[in-house]
């Protein structure tokens, strides 16, 4: 299985297909592992790169705190297009994997062809409500590091299906990665120049409003309501999802080398 090494954290990845790269990214608690439904249909036109984030899955999970961060995160994804020879590719996620293309997007917007932002919130404006979010991010490392992994057979389905060695990443990256910092990333969303999609599972109840406001706020940007789906729409409902998601990719051409 092949891994990156990032300054002493061994990364897993996965690259698959041909034509211009496409990165997916997964959400907390979650593994690359998510995406497994999407990948005949994208292959066939992109080489899909898919990789499990520090303190996920099959990556290291350091000790040390103070390698869990957003900046670390959109580090690990410049270095994944690099190993895999991409100077640009369409980014995209669920949930924390979308907020963190949108962040990799403020910071490399030039190496940015596309953005697919799944069942994400882009973060807030108002230092309340970025208060009260950081909380529950601190709560739910607080009950990893009380509870170990616990019983997932309640979480939405990528997280039931995701396999972590134990709880400790998960700890660390909940505490370093969940939480937010600034306003950055949501003041970010006009200047997004680059073809972008917001999709959403109709019963995704706490992101219907956020992907209401992204697809308002990115300019041109399309959406996408997945039926019979919730926070999880890609596993949910594959087949909706992914023609979703393909007539968005054929209709900006991006499956032609930029």
């Amino acid at each position: 299985m092949p891994k990156l090494d990032r300054d002493g954290v061994q990364i897993h990845y996965e690259v698959a297909g041909r034509g211009p790269a496409l990165l997916l990214t997964h959400g907390f608690s979650a593994t690359g592992e998510m995406w497994a439904g999407q990948l005949a249909a994208l292959t066939p036109q992109f080489t899909v790169i898919t990789w499990d984030m520090r303190g996920h899955g099959r990556s290291d999970y350091p000790e040390d705190q103070g390698l869990y961060s957003e900046e670390a995160t959109v580090a690990d994804m410049a270095a994944l297009l690099d190993t895999a020879g991409a100077q640009s590719a369409v980014i995209g996620g669920l949930s924390l994997g979308g907020y963190m293309s949108l962040a990799f997007h403020r910071a490399h917007p030039q190496r940015t062809r596309a953005l697919l932002i799944i069942d994400t919130g882009p973060g807030s404006k108002n230092d309340q409500a970025r208060d009260g979010w950081n909380a529950n991010a601190v709560k739910r490392a607080e009950r990893y590091e009380a509870e170990g992994l616990g019983d997932l057979a309640k979480a939405s389905a990528e997280v039931r299906d995701a396999r972590h060695r134990d709880a400790t990443g998960l700890a660390r990256a909940a505490r370093g990665m969940l939480t937010q910092r600034n306003a950055a990333v949501i003041e970010s969303l006009p200047d997004i120049a680059v073809p972008s999609i917001v999709m959403v599972g109709e019963n995704d109840t706490p992101f219907l409003a956020a992907s209401d406001y992204m697809a308002a706020k990115i300019p041109g940007a399309k959406k996408a309501v997945i039926p019979a789906a919730g926070h999880a729409a890609n596993i949910d409902n594959p087949p909706a999802f992914n023609a979703a998601l393909t007539g968005f990719l054929d209709e900006a051409r991006l499956a032609e080398p930029a």
